[in-house]
């Protein structure tokens, strides 16, 4: 059997202790997995390699090492069929992987391919700012990121978030402008668009009392309804909004070809992080609808 692996970046993992030092790890630092046996002969040629490229590169990133042999079903769940298999994983996830005992510079360009660029290292510092409260500092540095890499346009949606939030609806919208059409953000896209929407419904002077003494007069005035509530949203009381949302979809689906169903689920988008509100309010949605 080997040795015990267990050094300041790299480690000797199981099926018992994946999933917080390889799953919750990568969430902070990349973790390179390298599934071995002690009776293959490659292993033992890329073992060094690794070790060496972990100590070199001090904390970059994490190398972790599974006996397939002693974690069979580990092995399994991931189709390791054949060693060393070398597979990376970043937030949870892998991401990329190879085969066999590669030369140290195909090792050493596999590793720097999953690292974070300085782009997304400037990304993940704003994360953090912004958590913190400072909300100017993360947005710095998001400008820094997409100086960096202009085609990151993750961090575009990160910045133009913050500034719809303090109230700078026309530099969100310019950037909205720029990101490039992905499934993966087509939704957050068209969600930040209606919150756009939102703050300048609420920097236009429109009063909620102008618009409720409208719908006292015509409860069917859905064009007075929708713009009640646009202001709720611009002022983040969602739950009011929603309703207000709602009560056209179950008086008129169709009103103004689908625009308060689709701003439902925008909202839905902006607050996906709020599970109690969200279920609450798709149960009602789904009740309107059908």
């Amino acid at each position: 059997m080997q040795n015990t692996l267990m050094t300041a970046h790299a480690t000797d993992v199981t099926s018992a202790t994946f999933e917080h030092e390889v799953l919750e790890a990568s969430k902070t630092v990349p973790v390179v997995v390298d599934f071995w046996a002690p009776w293959c002969a490659p292993c033992k040629v890329l073992k060094p390699i690794l070790e060496k490229l972990a100590a070199e590169y001090d904390g970059r990133f994490k190398l972790a090492t599974v006996n397939s042999d002693d974690n069979q079903e580990l092995a399994a769940a991931f189709g390791i069929r054949s060693i060393p298999d070398v597979m990376a994983f970043r937030d949870g996830k892998p991401v990329s992987h190879f085969l066999g005992a590669l030369p140290e510079s195909q090792v050493r360009a596999f590793i720097d391919g999953v690292l974070p660029k300085p782009s997304e290292i400037e990304q993940a510092r704003a994360a953090a700012l912004r958590a913190a409260g400072d909300a100017e500092g993360a947005i710095a540095a998001l400008r820094s990121a997409l100086a960096l890499d202009p085609s990151n346009d993750p961090a575009r949606l990160d910045l133009a978030e913050l500034l719809v939030e303090h109230a700078r609806a026309d530099e969100a919208e310019a950037l909205l402008d720029a990101v490039r059409s992905n499934i993966d953000w087509d939704a957050r896209v068209d969600a930040l668009r209606a919150a756009v929407s939102f703050a300048r419904m609420r920097a236009s002077g429109t009063t909620e009392p102008t618009l409720t003494a409208k719908l006292a007069k015509d409860p069917a005035d859905h064009a007075a309804r929708f713009a009640l509530a646009e202001l709720h949203a611009g002022a983040h009381r969602y739950r009011e909004a929603l309703d207000e949302l709602i009560e056209i979809v179950r008086r008129d689906k169709e009103w103004n070809d689908g625009a308060a169903r689709k701003q439902v689920l925008n909202i839905f988008n902006l607050v996906e992080n709020d599970d109690a509100l969200v279920s609450e309010y798709r149960k009602k949605f789904a009740s309107a609808l059908y």
